[in-house]
């Protein structure tokens, strides 16, 4: 096999989709790039989003002030990603994909995407943690259109009714003191999703980097910390044992019913908070000693598939740059309801129209991304053997410390290190 060809074998593995993405048939099929009559191709993870709304008119608007047509196509995330990987060995990429974040480096390194410095754009104006997610070896291969992390939130009902008060919440000592509160008053106190997939990971990260544990020693006394509080929380009956099954869509739906003082949870379920049949808040995820723990970054950046014709260039970097000034960083925050915008004007331009985002853009701020610290493609292979170790010390069938060991000794065989 050639590079290209072993990196579409193992694509099913190395695609990492997040639950904000809804999965739905595509609207309508590829477009090969360089069409006649201007006409430049998109694609995105957004089926949900059809031809007639607010977000295809964000995306059309971009190609009109570029002076062109946008002919958008829309996937699921995992089929988008299999889809540009075949586009880009047949030669017909499209001129713009939007990628779950993760799954950038996968297509940079198969050498399918161009970096953003080989046509100009600058990207220093993009949060650092935010970007790093589209970096690989040096290069920044796409752009973050905003993004999304995960916080707490809480039914502050029951806690009220416990006697807690959120802002007590500082560390995972006084977390977990106010679970025990909220047990002693029959009430249950936290859910979240520990399911055996990339989602099972993506929650796990704040308590793991919380601990100050590192993605490239899954065994580590700090990572062994992490896990030990979730599979102490189960034990006590602080959370239930359908953790190790939930996605994140049921552990919402857990909470939803209002039995739940805590969720786990991601910045796109802002609305649905809202309309709740209880009045919710948002605590920052605790680090073990204290302070905001980092949470992983979700969210689609803008990439760039290599041409043949690389004139059309000039009016892909056009769109770009529609796309990510402030005000348009704004737009497609509020499209969504969920993004954060990627830059420090972008961030005051949404909080000076929607207060509310406060805690939501002091998330995103100290958010990490999945594969920064050049993790690349070896990041879905370790996110494989620690979501497994999860699941072996949730389930009982293993300690923390064993279940963690094994998961070690899985990713170096997997990565080769």
């Amino acid at each position: 096999m050639n590079r290209t060809s072993a990196k579409a074998a193992v694509i099913g593995a190395a695609v990492l989709a997040l639950a904000a993405c809804a999965s739905a048939p595509p609207q309508g099929g590829p477009t090969a790039a360089g069409a006649e009559g201007g006409a430049y191709t998109w694609w995105d993870p957004y089926p949900q989003h059809d031809a007639s709304s607010a977000w295809a008119e964000r995306v059309g608007a971009c190609g009109r002030q570029a002076g062109v047509t946008i002919e958008r196509t829309a996937y699921d995330t995992t089929a988008l990603t299999n889809q540009a990987l075949l586009a880009g060995q047949e030669g017909n990429a499209p001129d713009v994909i939007l990628l779950d974040n993760p799954a950038v480096s996968t297509l940079a390194d198969a050498g399918m995407l161009t970096a953003m410095s080989d046509f100009g754009l600058e990207v220093n104006r993009f949060d650092k943690n935010l970007i790093a997610a589209g970096e690989l070896d040096g290069k920044t291969y796409g752009i973050p259109i905003g993004a999304n992390t995960l916080a707490l939130y809480y039914n502050k009902k029951i806690l009220d009714d416990a006697g807690v008060d959120p802002a007590s919440v500082k560390d995972w000592a006084s977390l977990t003191a106010a679970l025990k509160k909220v047990k002693a008053a029959g009430k249950k106190p936290i859910t979240f999703a520990a399911i055996g997939t990339e989602e099972g990971s993506f929650q796990f990260l704040p308590w793991f980097w919380g601990a100050g544990a590192q993605l490239t020693q899954l065994d580590s006394p700090q990572a062994v910390e992490a896990l030990h509080l979730w599979s102490s929380w189960l034990k006590d009956g602080l959370a239930p044992n359908s953790v190790i099954s939930n996605s994140q869509n049921t552990t919402w739906e857990e909470f939803l019913t209002g039995e739940f003082a805590f969720a786990e949870n991601g910045t796109w379920q802002i609305n649905s908070a809202a309309e709740a049949d209880f009045p919710t808040g948002i605590v920052q995820i605790p680090g073990k000693d204290g302070g905001t723990a980092a949470t992983p970054t979700g969210g689609e950046f803008i990439t760039v598939p290599v041409q043949k014709d690389t004139k059309r260039y000039d009016v892909t970097k056009k769109v770009l740059e529609c796309m990510t000034t402030p005000e348009g960083l704004v737009e497609t925050g509020t499209t969504f309801a969920y993004y954060i915008p990627s830059t420090a004007d972008g961030q005051q331009a949404i909080l000076a129209k929607e207060p509310s985002l406060k805690p939501w853009v002091a998330a995103v701020q100290s958010a990490k991304g999945r594969t920064s610290d050049n993790l690349g493609t070896k990041y879905p292979k370790i996110s494989e053997a620690l979501w497994t170790g999860v699941q072996k010390a949730l389930s009982g069938a293993a300690s923390p410390a064993d279940a963690l060991k094994a998961a070690q000794a899985q990713a170096q065989q997997a990565t080769g290190d």
